[in-house]
């Protein structure tokens, strides 16, 4: 199971300047839609006075969700150019804005393309790119008795101890689980103990 994509680490701004018009593009690693949908009301607040703020994104481990926003530039001139250098970088969870001020002179379909493109990639040339693993957490709840065989185990593994609490009957702790690791990781908690161990996601 594929649980691990690309991503930026952190946001980047690229420009291009091309008949007067300039071209300004921020990327961010974004996570859903509503991080999507405050990164772009932050770079409208901000340019509020440019003609376009055209965008695409990226998301989801197997890349299938995404947009491409030309917000009035010619179908395609715009949204489409800035969600291709996503690709190109092979990145997921990303989105790029990028802002134009008109300069006064028109470009054509194939100058907006090149342009919203150029742009683009200049914000993502000099991008940190990371690897992220997809984690699920977990709440266990079980017997105090149990504590030190659970505890022995997630300590053996590569995971996320969260959170922990105890109290005079039972243990409980939020674990984060990488996708691939969780139908092993839920098997051998139940099988380390007699007492029943319960899992909830978190």
């Amino acid at each position: 199971m594929k649980d691990t994509y690309q991503t930026i680490e952190t946001p980047t701004i690229g420009e291009y300047k091309a008949k007067g018009s300039k071209f300004i593009a921020y990327a961010f690693s974004v996570q859903n839609k509503q991080t999507i949908k405050d990164r772009l009301e932050e770079v409208r607040k901000e340019h509020n006075k440019a003609r376009h703020h055209c965008y695409g994104y990226r998301l989801g481990l197997g890349k299938d969700e995404y947009r491409a926003n030309d917000d009035g530039e010619p179908s395609g001139t715009a949204g489409r150019p800035i969600l291709g250098q996503i690709d190109s970088f092979g990145l997921s969870h990303v989105l790029i804005v990028v802002v134009r001020y008109f300069g006064g002179t028109k470009l054509g379909t194939s100058g907006l393309k090149t342009a919203y493109k150029a742009a683009a990639m200049e914000a993502l040339q000099d991008a940190a790119i990371i690897e992220k693993i997809v984690k699920e957490e977990f709440l266990l709840t079980y017997s105090y008795a149990a504590t030190v065989d659970v505890m022995n185990y997630v300590n053996g593994i590569e995971i996320d101890i969260k959170n922990t609490e105890y109290t005079n009957d039972k243990s409980m702790m939020t674990v984060a689980v990488r996708l691939k690791e969780i139908e092993n990781f839920t098997t051998t908690i139940a099988a380390i103990t007699d007492v029943k161990c319960d899992l909830h996601t978190s």
